[in-house]
């Protein structure tokens, strides 16, 4: 491979996307999405001492969604797509190799995922105005965010070189995506609905006078619990659940998540809660509920594995396209242009 012959498909890549009027066009749409969104995040989080990390933990997410939306329809035909223009045999029989083509597409991708990024830098910037950002935050939430560009381009572009036809290989990306976004939110809610066991809520008994008796407990009512924590796993490959649970978690004084990262991760961490025992003691003069910082700090983390699971899927779907098209080919779909 040469670094050279891969910085060449690569820009080759972006500037016919840099021709494109549609593109600039997207981009400022984009950016007035952001305009407004960074505006109305202000408001939400106008009452509170860290209104920089709200308001930064809401753009960065949106720029995740963004480019959960729109990078499949950029990368899903790398590769197809080229074949069915009749270019894709031009460059194979140039000294670039299989691995320069892959890998010049796949950084050409990333690319324009990046290109998301660096439009909200300005609304992060402007984001940090409010306060309370921490700096660890910060670095931690845009690797992970960068992580999971290079993810979804890389499916996209293995799905491209998988599947003969462009229009398929995008609908593949966004079925695999989607799978990671919404198909792990359907499995966590239905599993844990179907899964339900016997759960037993405790109380403190009164005594003649109406007074609680704090020496002993009394089964309050018994009934059925959905097991939402038998099936937390399976949130764990969400990206934006990936993106929550990675990054460090703010809390205010009072033990609650300063922003939409640490309130995402409660969300996670509260269903790996156990509901079959529930007790309201009435005699616990500290309190008895646990605050998000309790839970979150009693809990396990699941990101590397998710990260882990989205990078087997995407590595398995590029190493398959790589193996389709490395020439002289084997076999090819019926119908494939060869050049």
């Amino acid at each position: 491979m040469s670094l050279a012959n891969i910085g060449i498909i690569a820009r080759l890549e972006l500037t016919q996307r840099l021709r494109s009027v549609g593109w600039y066009v997207l981009l400022g749409v984009f950016a007035l999405v952001l305009l407004g969104i960074t505006g109305l995040a202000f408001a939400v989080y106008s009452w509170g001492d860290a209104v920089g990390a709200g308001v930064y933990s809401i753009v960065v997410n949106i720029v995740l969604l963004l480019v959960v939306l729109v990078s499949p329809t950029l990368s899903g035909n790398a590769i197809n797509g080229d074949r069915d223009a009749a270019t894709l045999g031009a460059i194979q029989v140039t000294a670039a190799s299989t691995g320069d083509i892959m890998l010049g597409k796949l950084l050409a991708a990333i690319a324009t995922g990046g290109a998301f990024l660096l439009v909200a830098v300005p609304f992060l910037a402007l984001s940090l105005l409010g306060g309370g950002a921490d700096p660890l935050v910060l670095l931690v939430s845009l690797l992970v965010l960068a992580a999971e560009i290079v993810v979804v381009a890389a499916i996209g572009v293995g799905l491209s070189g998988l599947i003969a036809r462009p229009l398929f290989s995008v609908a593949a990306t966004y079925l695999v995506v989607s799978g990671l976004v919404v198909g792990t939110l359907i499995v966590f809610a239905l599993g844990g609905m179907a899964i339900r066991s016997e759960a037993t809520s405790y109380s403190r008994p009164y005594d003649a006078n109406g007074n609680v008796e704090c020496d002993r407990w009394e089964v309050s009512t018994t009934y059925e619990a959905p097991r939402f924590d038998l099936v937390w796993w399976a949130l764990a490959a969400n990206p934006f659940v990936v993106l929550a649970d990675a990054t460090p978690t703010e809390f205010s004084s009072d033990g609650y998540p300063v922003d939409l990262f640490g309130q995402i991760k409660y969300g996670l961490r509260s269903a790996q809660q156990s509901p079959l025992e529930q007790r309201w003691d009435e005699c616990d003069t500290d309190g008895n509920y646990r605050t998000p910082q309790e839970v979150i700090e009693s809990s396990v983390p699941s990101w590397f594995v998710g990260l882990g699971v989205q990078v087997v899927i995407a590595g398995s779907l590029f190493a398959g396209a790589w193996a389709r098209t490395r020439t002289p080919a084997r076999r090819l779909p019926p119908g494939t242009r060869i050049a």
